[in-house]
């Protein structure tokens, strides 16, 4: 019988460059170049597609490229469009179940909750996985898999961050010191808190993790996660709220970032269930049924930490519910999170401390945190949150009573029409109009102020020549066939490997076109010895001292000296290294941003219009009249730089000096 054909795996650019360990400007290349290169097999101009197979064979058919299409990165992005071409999610999650049950080597089918058997491609595609874990190493291509799966589907599939994870463990030993023996996700999507928990409390007497989804491919997930990190647990698939399969359960941590906004969660078949300690949650009020489950499956002395949006502290609907939480001293602390720690991240979420009900609540107090506009928070205008800090005042604000980001609420205080748990109506704004705070923006606008004006000084004695059409100009492209200067473009940066966060002192920053949004400071980075190997083997695109970077997007573009280097450089921007002997690195850049040598120079051909770097134009001077330009261009980007900061502290002071005449406290003159 004749076997079926083997179904066809597409892949983009941007992946052929990953698999072949390019950027994808020399996949551009390759396909303008060589003849030989295979066409599109689906797709449109602006994206096309290729055959997985045929481009395999091309990359594999030059001998100048073997070395990279084997490296390890290779290896693993090879795989992936094999599993990605299976288009399901659920089909591609229970590959990567199977994946992480073989590479645990426990090779027991119970430790997973029940799935579909798997058709032979699914079977095949594991079985390569596994085979190419033995050279890549079983848990980096595990990750690799679930990091991909995660990121194709990253709508579909809301996960906790381990940051946010790791507090909300912090906070349940916050509440409870006696060692946790049982710990529940009672919707435990892909396992991020039952992996939190395991790292936490790892050790000889290590807790039994508990994990319930409704979802049979993300319970499967999670459950070779945890198999993975060798932890001891289980996890089951059933509907928590209709069907609780862990019903018997008493545990001494429940986690928990339960789905919001349900409607259809079972609110008529549940009116009389036993879990509703506090009252039956309406309709519009699934969160509280959450937030009731879990109590009820706390044990004596157990504690619940569970993540919710921040209307749940004061919808109307809820008010009965919250007054009995407060009454019976379940609930023991609302901490308000600032917008971006979690999906969604345009919502500041709340995190909720749980006991069970108290014998003797009278004289009881709630703990109200706000961390927003506190350390750890992301400035104005910026996203990126500064977790050890935030971790730092959440914990300091719960153990110091004259934390400035906190208040102990007595209960009687919070029990009036409203119940309004949000911690904002309570905690003080942080007070930015401090006196020493005050003082100290007066020396930062005194001093950014000095400098504008000492260089503004400079720069305003010079005037603009006569043009008489003596100079000349000349072209990148022109200058780089000459050997004057060199250009490299940015290249497709290992999106797995980049790091977020606090960068260390030995790491080098990671530049994109959405970074430019934070000139401070780079969002991302890389260790330095992955630097200098991408490097070596020609994968990223490193700056050094003097080099000129460029952005290649028409709608962001810049030109400026790297004076932080080194920097990795991600797409669309390009490095200009020079030839010292004959430009100034100065002037180049000051010449190269002008926005006329970036409009002329512009490529229109679509909507992300672009900037074709070479046709930007230089004016032929002779190379101590550009260290004359260059010097001027030094003092222009100080001035900037100047302006900039007097901006920022300017804001800086008319808050603080708003929040002092809103609060009644402008001294009278």
């Amino acid at each position: 019988m004749q076997q079926p054909a083997e179904p066809v795996v597409s892949v983009t650019l941007a992946e052929i460059a990953r698999i072949a360990g390019v950027g994808r400007a020399a996949v551009s290349n390759w396909r303008r170049r060589h003849d030989s290169f295979p066409s599109p097999v689906s797709g449109s101009d602006a994206n096309p597609l290729f055959s997985l197979s045929e481009v395999e064979k091309w990359l594999d058919g030059r001998k100048s490229q073997r070395k990279k299409s084997k490296s390890p990165v290779g290896r693993l992005e090879r795989l992936w469009p094999k599993v990605e071409a299976l288009g399901d999610r659920s089909a591609m999650g229970a590959v990567l179940s199977a994946v992480g049950a073989e590479l645990s080597r426990t090779g027991a089918p119970d430790a997973l909750p029940a799935l579909p058997q798997l058709s032979p491609e699914q079977v095949a595609l594991a079985e390569e996985a596994v085979r190419l874990a033995e050279q890549e190493g079983a848990s980096e291509t595990f990750d690799f898999l679930l990091q991909r799966w995660l990121g194709t589907h990253v709508r579909q599939i809301n996960t906790t961050p381990e940051p946010l994870a790791e507090l909300m463990v912090d906070l349940a030993q916050w509440l409870g010191d006696a060692p946790a023996r049982t710990v529940l996700d009672p919707a435990c999507g892909t396992g991020s808190l039952l992996l939190a928990a395991g790292r936490r409390w790892n050790g000889p007497d290590e807790p039994t993790l508990l994990g319930q989804d409704v979802d049979p491919v993300l319970a499967s997930v999670a459950a070779a996660r945890l198999l993975m990190a060798g932890a001891s647990g289980r996890v089951v698939v059933a509907d928590t709220l209709r069907a609780d399969a862990l019903r018997a359960v008493q545990t001494d941590v429940v986690l928990c970032n339960p789905p919001s906004n349900e409607r259809d969660w079972g609110h008529a078949e549940l009116a009389t269930d036993a879990r509703w300690l506090f009252g039956q949650p309406p309709r519009t009020e699934p969160e509280l049924a959450w937030v009731q489950h879990a109590v009820a499956a706390l044990a004596a002395e157990g504690t619940a930490v569970m993540v919710l949006p921040p209307a749940v502290a004061a919808r109307r609907a809820g008010r009965r519910i919250r007054s009995a939480l407060l009454r019976t001293g379940a609930l023991r602390a609302v901490i308000a999170l600032p917008p971006g720690a979690a999906p969604p991240h345009g919502v500041g979420l709340h995190l909720w401390v749980l006991s069970r009900p108290s014998e003797d609540p009278a004289g009881s107090v709630v703990r109200l945190v706000d961390t927003v506009g506190r350390a750890g928070a992301p400035s104005p205008g910026k996203t990126s949150i500064d977790w050890p800090a935030l971790r730092a005042t959440v914990l300091n604000a719960l153990r110091d009573d004259e934390a400035a980001a906190c208040v102990s609420v007595p209960v009687i205080d919070l029990l009036d029409e409203q119940v309004d748990l949000t911690p904002a109506r309570h905690v003080p704004a942080p007070d930015s109009a401090a006196a020493i705070n005050l003082r100290q923006s007066w020396t930062r606008f005194d001093l950014r102020l000095g400098e504008a004006r000492d260089v503004g000084r400079a720069l305003s004695k010079l005037s603009p020549a006569q043009d008489d059409g003596a100079v000349t100009h000349t072209t990148v492209g022109d200058l780089e066939l000459a050997g004057a200067l060199e250009l490299h473009s940015g290249q497709a940066l290992p999106e797995p490997r980049l790091r977020r966060g606090d960068r260390p002192s030995d790491a080098v920053r990671v530049l994109t076109v959405p970074d430019l949004g934070y000139p401070d400071e780079a969002r991302h980075w890389l260790p330095a010895v992955e630097t200098e190997t991408g490097e070596r083997e020609g994968i990223l695109t490193v700056t050094s001292s003097q080099d000129v970077v460029v952005v290649g997007a028409l709608r962001a573009f810049d030109a400026w000296v790297d004076a932080e280097a080194p920097t990795v450089l991600g797409p669309q921007l390009h490095l200009i290294r020079v030839d010292p002997t004959v430009l100034d690195s100065w002037f180049l850049a000051g010449c190269l941003r002008s926005p006329a040598n970036a409009r002329q120079a512009g490529t229109h051909a679509s909507t992300s219009s672009r900037v074709d770097v070479r046709r930007l134009q230089v004016p032929r001077l002779p190379l101590e009249e550009q260290r004359a330009y260059g010097e001027v261009y030094r003092q222009l980007t100080a001035f900037d730089q100047a302006v900039r900061e007097l901006r920022t502290v300017s804001g800086d002071i008319s808050q603080a000096l708003g929040e002092l005449l809103a609060s009644g406290r402008l001294p009278r003159t």
